[in-house]
């Protein structure tokens, strides 16, 4: 098993993969031997790909400097793959799942329900800290705690949880060596020691703008619901709030005075069809039956 994830792991680095290039080698070559063995010209051949493109492959699967690369991250971070039995099932479900997820601090976190996703406006108003105090319970009650370290709401969600004592998932837009914002690196550190940090890009790449909206679809992926607290009409925040829907989550917002720019957002997502949230209850009394069973 550690071979295969080293693969897949290897794999995912090379030049012209794709998550579904990727998903669908696994498909046809679950060991991957036939992709390691093959020529370039073969990998064109059996996976429908242009042969420029089947070279790249073909030259990064055997460099050897790029496997020691993979090899040493291995190493310095636990690395879960979609074969592997921490892999989370919520996870596995959505829309093209993430094939390899970097870790930092506490992997039995990615396991844990009941779980939220908390996330919203990077330039929260003077009452969102008060708005935050809806989760406060669900932090006592033991829910996981997710977000994506960004300014503003996230920070808030992720401070919230560690100062509670409870559990928190950080989801970074990009590798480890490249934290951001920069003046979250303490809190970074500290997620990494009471909680778990979780990226699908390697140690050394840096954040980009396209990246963001994707790592939005695992926030979103891990949990079984997503709390918005104060959103703009338009706003990255919205796009989690889409993929949420589309992964059959639940979606809540917190309203507010409706001539603040940040509270409209989520009144717009009131308007439709997110649940409006008051109080702790409204956001528990949805899954009362999974609560039994945990």
């Amino acid at each position: 098993m550690e071979l295969l994830k080293a693969k897949i792991v290897h794999l995912s680095r090379c030049r012209s993969i794709t998550r579904s290039l990727l998903r669908n080698i696994l498909q046809l070559d679950p060991s991957l031997n036939k992709t390691y063995q093959s020529s370039a010209s073969q990998l064109s051949g059996w996976l429908h790909i242009s042969l420029k493109k089947a070279e790249y492959i073909y030259s990064d699967l055997h460099n050897v400097g790029l496997q020691k690369q993979v090899i040493k991250d291995m190493q310095l971070y636990q690395t879960v793959t979609i074969v592997d039995e921490y892999y989370p099932p919520m996870l596995n479900t959505i829309k093209d799942a993430p094939i390899v997820l970097y870790t930092l601090g506490d992997v039995d976190i990615l396991k844990k329900l009941p779980s939220l996703s908390v996330i919203g406006t990077r330039n929260p108003t003077s009452q969102a800290q008060r708005k935050m105090a809806v989760i406060l319970q669900l932090i006592q009650q033991g829910w996981v705690i997710v977000s994506g370290m960004a300014r503003g709401i996230d920070s808030f969600a992720h401070q919230m949880a560690l100062y509670h004592n409870g559990k928190t998932i950080a989801v970074l837009g990009g590798g480890f060596h490249h934290i951001y914002p920069s003046e979250h690196l303490p809190l970074f550190h500290e997620i990494t020691q009471k909680g778990l940090v979780i990226t699908e890009y390697p140690p050394d790449q840096p954040p980009k703008r396209h990246q963001f909206p994707e790592r939005n679809r695992i926030i979103s992926g891990l949990t079984m619901g997503t709390l918005v607290i104060e959103a703009m009409e338009r706003s990255g925040t919205l796009i989690t709030v889409d993929q949420a829907l589309d992964q059959g989550r639940e979606v809540f917002a917190i309203p507010g005075n409706p001539w603040v720019q940040q509270t409209k957002g989520c009144h717009q997502m009131i308007q439709d069809g997110a649940k409006l949230v008051q109080e702790t209850k409204d956001i528990t009394i949805e899954y009362e039956g999974i609560l039994l069973e945990n």
